[in-house]
């Protein structure tokens, strides 16, 4: 599924309509170049899941979590260097913690049937959003 997003509301709006397909689980992992939307996207979505934390970047800690209507887990692994220090971190215990996990820059190689989402900057500045492992009411 492709979607055009002009604008931070239409972004929320395909959160929201991501979020409310969300049981607890799943992993969402993202791409895109830097500065393509990652976590502006992210920050839509733990809105839509009740998050009343204001959501960050955890370029600089791999992790961050929230609590909302389900638990949400924020990896950025950008900075990681490999999977091992991932490990070592214990943060592949998330995958499994029964909440949503976000990841960008996906380094773990155990994740299965993830749902992905790409975003990509359009020659307007708009972005295309193309999301695959779900089935969105849109």
């Amino acid at each position: 599924m492709k979607f055009i997003s002009r604008s931070i509301e239409d972004t929320q709006t395909l959160a929201a309509a991501v979020a409310g397909q969300l049981k607890g689980g799943e992993v969402i992992l993202l791409s895109g170049r830097l500065g393509a939307g990652k976590t502006a996207f992210t920050k839509c979505l733990a809105k839509s899941l009740g998050v009343k934390d204001t959501v960050t970047s955890p370029t600089f800690t791999f992790m961050k979590s929230y609590k909302g209507r389900l638990n949400l887990y924020h990896f950025d692994m950008y900075r990681a260097g490999d999977e091992d220090e991932l490990y070592e971190l214990g943060l592949e215990e998330y995958l499994y913690a029964g909440g949503v996990c976000v990841i960008e820059w996906n380094k773990f190689s155990c994740v299965s049937n993830p749902i992905t989402i790409d975003i990509q900057v359009g020659d307007e500045g708009e972005r295309i959003i193309s999301i695959a492992g779900m089935d969105l009411p849109l």
